[in-house]
């Protein structure tokens, strides 16, 4: 897959530092994410795409229906286009371990990769991630450093949701965080201070 399969804001990594893909929301770009990946890892790469889908002028990841009614079929070629996406850049950047973090929207298609190509990733920080599908078993997770942040009242991320997916991936040998607040959809600051502590 191609280094430009998407409109992408791209640093490289100082030597010895990581690669971090940053991925936006519903509405957001490859701007939104971008500094603060690089003030989370500094001197680190930064890969942060644009969502290839329009959903009434809203860059998106993928399609969907309905607030969390997916179109599956346009999530697994999403899926698979991220994944060589993802692999070309870490090709590029041989030697570099790979991060990765997205909200919202962005968590939900890098959850969807991580769930079908584990070994890409050495850390992952799903931001408030709606996984509505049941996904298979995924033995390749042992050990993968997952950081989990969920809004207890989320309107969008149902908190029993969330929960599933928690023990999921701890049922399938993640090492997962949770970070959860009181609070809505909204990222607050104490889910960017347990991503640092992620990455760091």
């Amino acid at each position: 897959m191609s280094l430009n399969a998407y409109e992408a804001r791209v640093s490289a990594p100082q030597a010895s530092r990581p690669l971090v893909f940053a991925f936006h929301g519903t509405g957001g770009d490859e701007h939104q994410l971008f500094d603060l990946a690089q003030k989370l890892v500094p001197g680190a790469g930064v890969v942060s795409p644009r969502g290839d889908v329009s959903e009434m002028g809203a860059a998106r990841f993928f399609k969907r229906a309905a607030e969390g009614v997916y179109d599956m079929a346009d999530l697994e070629r999403a899926t698979d286009k991220m994944i060589g996406f993802i692999q070309a850049h870490a090709d590029k950047n041989k030697g570099h371990p790979v991060y990765a973090f997205g909200y919202s929207n962005g968590a939900n298609i890098l959850a969807a990769a991580l769930l079908k190509r584990p070994d890409l990733f050495e850390r992952v920080g799903l931001l408030h991630p709606l996984v509505t599908w049941e996904p298979t078993a995924q033995p390749g997770l042992q050990g993968t450093k997952v950081l989990l942040t969920v809004g207890r009242h989320d309107p969008i991320t149902p908190w029993d949701a969330s929960a599933r997916l928690h023990d999921w991936l701890s049922e399938n040998g993640a090492d997962v965080t949770l970070d959860a607040h009181e609070g809505g959809h909204e990222l607050r600051n104490t889910e960017v201070t347990a991503l640092q502590e992620l990455f760091s």
